[in-house]
């Protein structure tokens, strides 16, 4: 199988490794590279580049950014790719685009397919407590995350991960990768597996509301969400009128009291009574402030041991 030119489809930080690891390759040829369109971005909403854009100006490659990969459809046809990769690209793929690749596309997916297809495979495997997972490549197909899978390498979830950190495991990963699923490509050593549809486990996108935490829920379960949810959207809960308190890791402790009570102000941060078992606060960020350990947080916390801490409102 010959292929030399590469069409690159991706938006999120993830994908920069891979990108970088094909323009690594002297025998390869990144004919151009396809991301989402500038959006807004911080406080100031100010139109900013996807990180994958950053990337490929900086590496020289040319930079397509249509608001439906449709619109470039034309363009891409000229270009004449032998193969699409494809890594968090955020936009439905349809066959004309995915297929149009001479040897069709592939997709680097961070779950072990068919469990987590969807927008949120990371965050759903930590929010499900599981302690192992995969990279799965895959064919692109016409329905999203569903093509046959060529291979899937383990990945272990370790208890002070949270996505931000498998995020950053997984993009290095993939891009380790390539230069693996380019030689097997050319071999023609890859036969594709059908997923078994009875095993699949769907994940929809993550909002804001869904950090809320619920101090009526078990404390392993609040731990999970803590750690699938940083960096974004974050959990948090009211701290009077001041306003939200973020929290940006915790641990499990064997304590009883009722779900909100403060059962002690003393160590490495607040331990709070939860549904079962207790939840030690070891970092926040207080509202309009920096994080900080849980520790520094008690030095001026008005926090007292039976004070009952309020939910956040919850997603109905």
């Amino acid at each position: 199988m010959k292929i030399e030119k590469v069409l690159f489809m991706g938006t999120a930080p993830i994908a920069v490794p891979t990108l970088e690891a094909l323009a690594q390759l002297s025998d390869i040829e990144v004919v151009a590279v396809c991301t989402q369109p500038d959006r807004p971005s911080g406080r100031k909403r100010k139109r900013t580049p996807s990180p994958v854009k950053v990337c490929a100006q900086e590496l020289g490659f040319q930079v397509l950014d249509p608001e439906k990969i449709r619109a470039v459809e034309q363009t891409l046809k000229d270009l004449k790719p032998d193969l699409g990769i494809v890594f968090a690209y955020g936009q439905y793929l349809p066959s004309a685009i995915f297929d149009l690749p001479t040897f069709g596309s592939i997709n680097f997916h961070p779950s072990r397919l068919p469990e987590y297809r969807g927008a949120s495979p990371i965050q759903s495997t930590i929010l499900d407590g599981k302690s192992e997972t995969a990279l799965s490549v895959i064919r692109v197909g016409a329905k999203m995350d569903a093509g046959d899978i060529l291979f899937q390498k383990p990945v272990t979830i370790a208890p002070q991960d949270n996505s931000e950190s498998m995020h950053n495991r997984f993009g290095e990963l993939a891009g380790e990768l390539v230069p693996e699923l380019l030689e097997k490509l050319r071999a023609g050593s890859l036969e594709g597996k059908v997923q078994d549809e009875s095993q699949v486990i769907e994940c929809g996108k993550i909002t804001k509301a869904d950090g809320g935490i619920d101090w009526t829920l078990p404390a392993i379960t609040l731990w999970n969400r803590i750690r699938a949810f940083q960096p974004w959207p974050g959990c948090f809960f009211p701290l009077g009128d001041a306003g939200n308190l973020k929290i940006k890791a915790a641990l499990v402790e064997e304590a009883q009291g009722a779900p909100g009570e403060v059962l002690d102000t003393n160590g490495e941060g607040p331990l709070i009574a939860c549904g079962s078992d207790a939840l030690r606060l070891v970092e926040v960020q207080p509202p309009g402030k920096k994080p900080m350990s849980g520790k520094a947080f008690l030095n001026g916390s008005p926090l007292k041991i039976g004070e009952r801490l309020s939910s956040a409102p919850q997603r109905s």
